[in-house]
C-alpha cells in the first residue's frame, strides 16, 4: 500500500494504539483506482486473514461503496488496543501492506462505541 493516511492528522492511528482502550473498533477507508479492485481484494483478505489468527480479534466486515466508485470501508472490532497494536505493529502483518496495489490509499482510525440515551448503548 502506497500510503496510510490519517482520519485526523493530529491524531494518527500511531498515536491510537498507544492508548488503553476497550473494545475497540477500527474503521478503515480505502481509496484506489477502480482498476485495481481484484488486486486490492486479494490482498485485503490476505491481510484479513492473518488478523483473524491475531489474539484479539474478534470480527471483520469489508464493504464497498455503491455505485461506480472503488472506495471499500473495512470495520473490525478488537478487544483492545494493545490486541490491535500487537497485530497492527507485526511485522508479517507489516510486510504485507506491501502486496496492496500501488494506488490504495488507507485511512485508519480506532472508535469505542458511545452510549446515547433512547437510541444506542455503549
Amino acid at each position: 500500500m502506497s500510503l496510510l493516511r490519517p482520519l485526523d492528522p493530529a491524531f494518527p492511528i500511531e498515536r491510537q494504539v498507544a492508548l488503553d482502550a476497550s473494545p475497540v473498533v477500527l474503521v478503515n477507508i480505502f481509496t484506489l483506482d477502480k482498476a485495481d479492485e481484484q488486486a486490492f481484494l486479494k490482498a485485503w483478505q490476505d491481510d484479513a486473514l492473518f488478523m483473524k489468527q491475531q489474539p484479539g480479534f474478534i470480527s471483520t466486515q469489508l464493504h464497498r461503496a455503491i455505485g461506480e466508485s472503488p472506495t471499500y470501508l473495512n470495520y473490525a472490532v478488537w478487544e483492545t488496543t494493545a490486541h490491535f497494536r500487537a497485530a497492527f505493529t507485526n511485522p508479517g502483518f507489516r510486510a504485507k501492506l506491501s502486496i496492496y496495489p500501488s494506488s490504495a490509499v488507507a485511512t485508519p482510525h480506532l472508535f469505542q462505541k458511545v452510549a446515547v440515551p433512547g437510541v444506542c448503548v455503549a
